[in-house]
């Protein structure tokens, strides 16, 4: 733009100097026809006002052009700010959501594990029991069989007590129950045996069967 107007101004003195140099003849009158009549009038100065008419045009539009692209450019300036504070509050909105979405997500993974932690504590909790009780009701049925036996389970511990003469008669009946109790436990050994071996026999043919599979037909067998 500073081109141009320096371009101008110099156009415009040259002109200026030209006319000062020339103005005698651009003032001299001469006959100048004007359509229907015929009138004396200087060419030059015409000539020289109809220039500084389209200069002054030629200044005027420039102007004009130039006042409207600043206008145009505020206007763009003024909508660029406005779309860069919808971006800003769109960004903070969404920046906003995801957080509400990942603060969401937490709590329901930590109710998630809250109630997985509980359901596990339950199971564990039921699983205890249930090995408490099975295991009562296995000491239940080994007291119940050493009173089959004739043997409690207090008779298996002794008491400390101070030494005293031992008669003959306790000396012999202690070990009365000892071998009691030793034929006791001689014939649930063979009774276990016995059982383990009756479940040998009826697995072994199960276990001859898995072993050896079926012979399959090869060859010209299996289309027959």
């Amino acid at each position: 733009m500073r081109s141009r107007l320096v371009l101008l101004v110099v156009a415009i003195l040259l002109v200026a100097g030209f006319v000062a140099l020339n103005w005698s003849e651009v003032m001299r009158p001469s006959p100048l026809l004007f359509g229907a009549f015929v009138a004396d009038a200087p060419l030059g100065a015409i000539l020289l006002a109809l220039l500084a008419l389209a200069v002054v045009a030629f200044v005027l539009s420039a102007g004009t052009i130039r006042t409207q692209s600043l206008l145009e450019s505020r206007t763009h300036y003024k909508e660029l700010q406005a779309q860069r504070l919808l971006a800003d509050k769109a960004e903070a909105s969404r920046f906003t959501e995801l957080r509400a979405y990942l603060e969401e997500n937490l709590r329901e993974l930590r109710e998630r594990d809250r109630m997985l932690t509980s359901e596990l504590q339950r199971e564990m909790r039921a699983q205890t029991e249930t090995t408490n009780r099975m295991l009562a009701a296995r000491l239940n049925e080994l007291e119940a069989r050493f009173d089959r036996g004739g043997w409690s389970r207090g008779a298996a511990t002794v008491p400390v007590t101070p030494l005293e003469p031992v008669r003959s008669e306790v000396v012999h009946e202690h070990a009365m129950a000892e071998e009691a109790r030793q034929a006791q436990l001689r014939e649930e050994e063979r009774m276990r045996d016995e059982r383990m071996r009756d479940e040998r026999i009826r697995e072994e043919p199960e276990l001859r069967r898995e072993e050896r599979p079926g012979e399959q037909p090869t060859g010209w067998r299996r289309w027959f």
